[in-house]
Order: C-alpha cells, then structure tokens, then sequence
C-alpha cells in the first residue's frame, strides 16, 4: 500500500525545510529538546483527548523518587489501570512528549493511566529505565484502590522503547508478581541483536520514514552500553527462553516501520507459547503512527482501533 498521503507530505515539508531528521550528529541533550520540539512544540491542544483529571506526582523508586503523571477517565466505579511507559529509543521523550498518547488511552480504554518519567540512557544505561518501570509497576499494585480500584485488572503499554519496556516488565513479574492483565504493545522494539538480516524492515524502511537505521544504532549504543547485554532477555525480549504464562497482549504494527518485523515476530512467539495475542500492522503507516492522529486520518483510526482492541481484552 502506497504511504499515507498527509504522513507523506509530512515527511516532505520536513525534508524541503532542511529540519535535521537524524538525532546522531547531536547529543542527547539536543535529542532531547529536538523531540520535544517536535511533538509538544507543534501540538495543538485543543486535538488532545479530554479526560476527568490530570495529576502529578512522585513515587519511590530505586535510585530516588521518579515523577509520574496520573490520568483519570471520565467514568465512574472500578476501572483498569494501566501503566504507560513512553518512546523515545530509551535516550528522549518525557512526560509531556507522550502526553497525548497517555490521555488517548485513558479516555478510550477507559482506564486510569499511569505515566512513567523512567531514567533515560546514556546517564542511566540499562537496565536502569527497566528498574525504575517495574518500580512503578509494583507501586501501583499496591495503590490499585487509590487508582482504577480494580486489581485484577492492572496493565502495562507504551510505544517503541515504552513497548519494549512493556513487555520486559511483563516478563519480570511473571512468576513474582504483581499479575497482569494486558500488555499494549505499540510497535515494539524487542531484538537488539544488530544482524539485520533477522528483520527485513530495518532495511526496507531504514531511511527517510522518520525513524531510520542510523538512529536505532545511536539509541542502542546509548542504552546498551555492554554487548553482552544484546542477547540478555531483560533487553531484547524476543530472545527471552520461555514465554508462557504471560498475560494477553494487543501489538500495533506500521507497514513503513523499521521495527515492524521484530514486533510481529514477538507476537508470534507468544502466539505459539500460547499466550493470547492479537496483532494488527496498518498499511501505509510509519513508526510513531499512534501520535499523528491530529493530522493522519489513518493514523487516527488505527490507535482508535488498538485502543479498542485493549479495551475489549481487558473486560
């Protein structure tokens, strides 16, 4: 399918005004404030989901308090709660970068949602941010009556490195607690295995679709700072020996994306460990599609449908 007229002609105006696509030539602090000029500097709030109530706050975590900012649904009476741990190749992104992402879930999942201000790499490697997700996790497990009130429906999401953060939580409290009930995993990435041949779209879509080859390695040389922690399960959680017992999983594909290959092939694995998993990739769409409803009618409609797809697996 041919690439998505308005996302197209996006990817145009940014190439004919000269705009740096590439985060590598910069540091991490100008990654940083380049994303956040990209998303918060360009968003119009008034295309932003309507929720109940919006409020920060901070919880423990391993290496000092970490800022959270809480969403509540316009709803009444027990509902999920879903922890959002958002993108950004583990080295950008905040709070406010994926604000529009975390009030789209709460609104149309109907879910009290939990954002997640994770330690960021190269200052803290991993699995420092992974530390600091399942903190979160555990802290809202004991919170579940001051949040959605509904414990047996308590989830994890995010997009890009919040998808892989998603899914290496999930794994990590398996067998230890606290139990989920979902994962929504929006286009994930779960291999950091630099062999590309494992992924052909890491080369088909690697260059001038927003996310290129050259800045996945930049992200995964910041995060992964030992090569050994490649293959480590905790990190590339498609490699992970067992995947059974995991809880149910929604995963978002674009056809355009890098990382569509490793997603749909983590969706598979767990299909054949026998864990209940439902896969969508939507034609014409680029990594990143979830946050470019404001101006892709076809970006808009798949996170409509992902998010319902979440809320029908979660009751």
């Amino acid at each position: 399918m041919p690439l998505d007229p308005p996302v197209a002609a996006v990817l145009q105006l940014l190439a004919d005004s000269g705009t740096p696509m590439s985060m590598v030539d910069g540091t991490p602090e100008a990654a940083r404030e380049g994303f956040r000029t990209m998303t918060v500097g360009v968003r119009d709030p008034a295309t932003l989901a309507q929720v109940r109530a919006v409020e920060d706050g901070t919880i423990p975590g391993p290496a000092g308090d970490i800022a959270i900012r809480t969403y509540r649904p316009d709803a009444d009476g027990p509902v999920p709660t879903i922890l959002y741990f958002h993108g950004g190749g583990f080295v950008v992104g905040d709070l406010d970068t994926q604000d529009d992402h975390a009030r789209l879930i709460c609104r149309d999942v109907v879910a009290v949602v939990v954002s997640v201000d994770y330690r960021l790499a190269p200052e803290h490697p991993f699995p420092a941010g992974l530390e600091d997700c399942l903190a979160a996790t555990r802290w809202a497990a004991e919170h579940i009556d001051e949040l959605g009130g509904d414990a047996a429906r308590l989830a994890v999401s995010g997009d890009s490195a919040g998808g892989n953060l998603s899914a290496a939580v999930a794994l990590a409290v398996k067998d230890t607690g606290p139990t989920l009930a979902g994962q929504l995993l929006l286009y994930p990435g779960v291999d950091f295995r630099e062999d590309d041949d494992l992924h052909p779209s890491r080369i088909e879509n690697g260059e001038g679709l927003f996310l290129t080859a050259e800045d996945m390695r930049w992200f995964r040389n910041h995060y992964l700072q030992d090569e050994k922690h490649a293959t480590d399960p905790r990190a590339s959680v498609l490699l992970a020996p067992d995947l059974t017992g995991l809880p149910p999983a929604v995963i978002g594909t674009g056809e355009y994306d890098p990382l569509r290959d490793e997603g749909e092939a983590y969706g598979k694995a767990l299909e054949e460990a026998g864990v209940k998993v439902v896969v969508r990739r939507y034609d014409g769409l680029i990594h990143g599609f979830f946050g470019m409803g404001a101006w892709s009618p076809a970006s808009a409609a798949a996170a409509t449908d992902l998010c319902e797809e979440f809320r029908v697996l979660l009751g």
